[in-house]
């Protein structure tokens, strides 16, 4: 994907084929944590995933061997790839968005948003997922950032960003925007109680252009920087890593889950 196209917040049309190749997967430990407070043994699980994007979280659902695993996902782009990333893994592939799943009422015992939750009216959403889930059902909102403080060479990279636009906002870092008083938002809301935070590191060791396509496929980036900026950032980090083959990035997946009420 080239830097010059013009792109909208939370509109990934033209970056899923960076998506599907270069994004990495979340913590394994994680995901059987989650699925152990459903509650129920994983052959009787149904799960949906909304916000699915290209399927790297819904493919690690349904590779536990869950009853039923449907993806929603809004953008055509992401969703065709996901579909074509997706055969062979019994994962049902929808439209559909946060606020407006097009599920049926009380069918999932867990609904989660992987990456994705940050793009959604909360409020609304909140609202959907608890109609979507059964009684007791798990929600999990779920982010996958780098973990940076054992790689000074990877925190300079990240600290260039505000050396290139000293008021940048990260909307989807899985550290910032939504996460800050995520537990408290989602404790205050009358549709779900039993909130529990979870976070696990993993690393993934991958090839230094590998490491640029996952800077590729981040949206907020480069809508805030603009296509020269952003080329510049691309720039600045191949210069960094002009003697490296590999990279060894840790990446820190951070997990809310919250348990529906009512009957």
């Amino acid at each position: 994907m080239m830097a010059t196209q013009t792109l909208k917040h939370g509109d990934f049309t033209g970056l899923a084929g960076n998506y599907s190749k270069y994004r990495p997967d979340y913590c394994a430990s994680v995901l059987s944590a989650l699925l152990a407070l459903v509650g129920k043994p994983i052959p009787e699980i149904e799960a949906a995933d909304i916000g699915a994007g290209t399927g790297i979280w819904t493919r690690m659902l349904a590779a536990r061997g869950l009853r039923r695993v449907v993806a929603v996902e809004p953008n055509e782009d992401m969703r065709r790839h996901g579909i074509a990333d997706s055969t062979g893994t019994g994962i049902e592939w929808q439209a559909g968005s946060g606020e407006a799943t097009g599920l049926p009422a009380s069918a999932f015992d867990q609904l989660s948003m992987a990456s994705s939750f940050h793009w959604v009216d909360i409020d609304r959403g909140l609202a959907e997922f608890h109609r979507v889930l059964r009684p007791g059902g798990r929600f999990v909102a779920l982010w996958n950032p780098r973990f940076l403080d054992n790689s000074p060479e990877l925190l300079d990279i990240e600290a260039h960003l505000s050396r290139l636009r000293p008021d940048i906002r990260r909307v989807s870092s899985g550290r910032s925007g939504i996460t800050e008083g995520l537990t408290d938002r989602l404790s205050r809301s009358a549709l779900f109680d039993d909130v529990v935070y979870l976070e696990g590191r993993h690393s993934i060791e991958m090839p230094v252009e590998h490491y640029l396509g996952v800077w590729r496929s981040v949206n907020d980036l480069q809508v805030q920087l603009g296509p020269a900026k952003f080329e510049a950032f691309l720039g600045y980090c191949a210069d960094r890593l002009k003697d490296r083959d590999t990279v060894r990035a840790e990446y820190l997946t951070r997990a809310w889950s919250a348990r529906r009420t009512g009957g």
